[in-house]
């Protein structure tokens, strides 16, 4: 039943789903165009929460982290890893894209075709804004993302007693809880929007997306198998392949039934625990990889901007591929402490590549068909990851441990041969000596007794 109620929402957003493609393709225009706002409720709903959310939530989950931990020296190496793993994970999901085309049978849009978007251009315009002001706008996520990440570690270095990291860490809490009851009308504005989508690509859209779900599956399979066993193997050779496979099960699990990265967290501890990794990276690794480490979410980010370049006719070039993986390393950057939390980084493609709108609910759908493999991925691949951080951070301490070790070397052992000339002299100058002596008082008691014993005895004889 816990295992029922945990996949209720997903189960609710099928049936959404299910009835929105009915009412797409045998429901009148003029009646789905009348139910098309319902759709926009639910989209302008979640772009007014994004931006708090993503601020309070980053913000408050660096500044309460623990002060005594090295964070300089583990969080830098920490965000290095995941970004190389993300990358990786992101390419490969862009080789599955280019090979079978998901969206290949859809005629695009007319009138909605883009300019390709230089690399650096879009680099620029996504890190920094003229004014702080325009922070507050979900148009400038990223460099929302990276001011609160700076602000976060200010706090951490000035708030000794922490007061502000737990005033964020409240209003966090309370942002999740605004989007979870947001999320309770999720089902009825997918429905909306879905009949829309329908109603306006014909029934070859539900195609592209079993399509997509199975290049979702057959990726992530492969990185499961192949990147984190050689992750593993890196940290920790034969024996870290081992321990990741006998102690990996109980995320699996765990992520599967939950649906979520925050709730696994508590189990990807007690693993790492068990793993034996230190628990002074563990502590600061998997807390933050539970929010900003997203192997699974990145390769389905690949699968949702190439979704919409085919929907929207933008061209493919080979800036605007520097950008996708750009983007799919960076859409890991989102809050997934409650099912569905991936919708952040669906705002996130859309707002950084400056899709329409629209575009929202279609690439969000994407990601509530591969909500529960996502969250798998992303769960269990923090353990591999956490990994490789502990054999970096601790290169240079196991090594000046070898060093010492070295230096240490035990004495050359010594041969009897070589203790017998130091010995020899003792023996032969102590024991007679001592024997003499011996022989010596033996025979002055002897000769006391003979003295005492024999007047005795001439008087006898007498």
């Amino acid at each position: 039943m816990r295992v029922l109620k945990k996949y209720a929402f997903s189960l609710f957003m099928l049936l959404a789903l299910i009835i929105g493609t009915i009412i797409g393709l045998f429901a009148s225009d003029n009646f789905v165009t009348t139910i098309a706002p319902l759709g926009d409720i639910f989209v302008n709903l979640m772009f007014t929460l994004v931006v708090p959310l993503v601020f309070f939530t980053i913000t408050s989950s660096i500044a309460n982290m623990d002060k005594k931990a090295k964070l300089s020296k583990i969080l830098t190496k920490t965000i290095v890893v995941f970004i190389i793993t993300s990358l990786i994970s992101s390419v490969l999901a862009l080789l599955g894209v280019l090979i079978v085309k998901p969206t290949a049978n859809i005629t695009p849009s007319e009138g909605e075709v883009q300019d390709p978007v230089g690399f650096l251009e879009a680099l620029s315009k996504a890190i920094t804004v003229p004014d702080f002001f325009n922070l507050l706008s979900k148009s400038h996520m990223l460099a929302l993302i990276i001011f609160s990440i700076i602000l976060g570690i200010c706090l951490r270095k000035v708030d000794k007693e922490n007061k502000i990291g737990k005033g964020l860490e409240v209003i966090s809490n309370a942002m999740l809880k605004f989007v979870k009851i947001v999320m309770y009308y999720a089902p009825i504005g997918v429905c909306a929007y879905f009949a829309s989508l329908v109603k306006s690509f014909g029934g070859d859209i539900i195609t592209s997306y079993l399509k997509t779900l199975l290049i979702y599956i057959v990726v992530s399979a492969i990185y499961f198998l192949v990147f984190y066993t050689l992750y593993a193997f890196v940290a920790g050779g034969k024996n870290g392949v081992k321990n990741f496979y006998r102690h990996i099960f109980k995320s699996f699990v765990t992520s599967l039934a939950t649906q979520s990265s925050l709730a696994s967290l508590p189990s990807n501890m007690e693993v790492a625990d068990d793993m034996g990794i230190d628990k002074t990276v563990s502590k600061v690794s998997l807390p933050l990889a539970s929010t900003i480490h997203m192997e699974g979410s990145s390769i389905a980010s690949i699968l949702k901007i190439f979704f919409l370049f085919s929907i929207f006719n933008m061209p493919q070039s080979f800036g605007g591929v520097l950008v996708a993986l750009l983007i799919a390393v960076l859409s890991g950057v989102v809050m997934s402490g409650i099912p569905g939390g991936g919708l952040i980084g669906e705002m996130l493609i859309v707002s950084l590549y400056g899709f329409p709108t629209s575009a929202f609910t279609m690439i969000a759908t994407i990601g509530w068909i591969v909500d529960a493999p996502a969250t798998m991925m992303n769960v269990c691949g923090d353990i591999p990851s956490t990994m490789l951080i502990e054999k970096w951070v601790n290169r240079k301490k196991k090594k000046k441990v070898k060093e010492i070790e070295g230096s240490l070397a035990p004495p050359p052992e010594i041969t009897p041969e070589a203790q017998m000339p130091d010995l020899a002299p003792e023996i032969t100058q102590e024991e007679p000596q001592h024997q003499e002596e011996v022989e010596e008082d033996k025979v002055e008691k002897l000769s006391e007794e003979i003295i005492v014993i024999d007047p005795p005895n001439q008087e006898n004889n007498k």
